[in-house]
């Protein structure tokens, strides 16, 4: 079975995170960030070292993993009710980081729409990074070396996601707005979907 699916798409520090929360409390949409289930892992896990090894370089962790895990977790949650892909549509966030993974995930995913938040300015996105360090004690967040190499990480590896599952899929929203409106705006492009 292909989960409905919605990607949020966007840099690092775009809000993809934020929204996807919000999004996630509405009755038959189910939020799954992939960053959340790689930071819930501990470190002496194999996959937790592996995600740390990789993250702390501001690096993507390995394809095979990072799938492996995500289907895991969402099994897990099918299992526990939490979710009901026959009822939910699936939004995701991290997941696919980029077109291998989009391949490797093609027979899981019915992907209807992908919300790209985009900001226009870098300085925002590493200024909005280094608060979410302190907020949320992310270690990921807190180096500029580390904030920098995945901005140039997104802009190689996961930009062409966007041309992988088309340009008509592709609902452009100004994440440059307070988080609000950029809510405003997803809800009323996905009640047209």
């Amino acid at each position: 079975m292909k989960y409905r699916t919605i990607l949020l798409f966007g840099a690092p520090g775009a809000g993809k995170g934020t929204q996807g929360k919000i999004l996630g409390t509405i009755p038959n949409l189910f939020h799954c960030a992939c960053g959340d289930v790689f930071r819930s892992l501990k470190t002496d896990d194999a996959v937790g070292k592996i995600f740390l090894e990789y993250s702390s370089r501001g690096q993507l962790v390995p394809d095979a993993p990072t799938v492996q895990l995500w289907r895991h977790f969402i099994e897990g949650c099918t299992q526990t009710g939490r979710f009901r892909p026959a009822d939910d549509t699936l939004v995701l966030d991290g997941i696919p980081r980029n077109v291998a993974q989009a391949e490797i995930l093609k027979d899981s995913l019915d992907v209807k729409a992908i919300f790209y938040l985009r900001c226009t300015k870098e300085e925002g996105l590493v200024q909005r990074l280094q608060r979410r360090a302190l907020k949320e004690n992310r270690l990921d967040d807190a180096n500029l070396d580390v904030i920098r190499d995945r901005l140039k990480t997104y802009e190689r590896e996961s930009k062409p996601l966007l041309d992988f599952y088309g340009r008509e899929r592709v609902v452009r929203i100004n994440a440059d707005q307070p988080p609000a409106k950029v809510l405003l705006d997803i809800l009323r492009k996905l009640l047209k979907l």
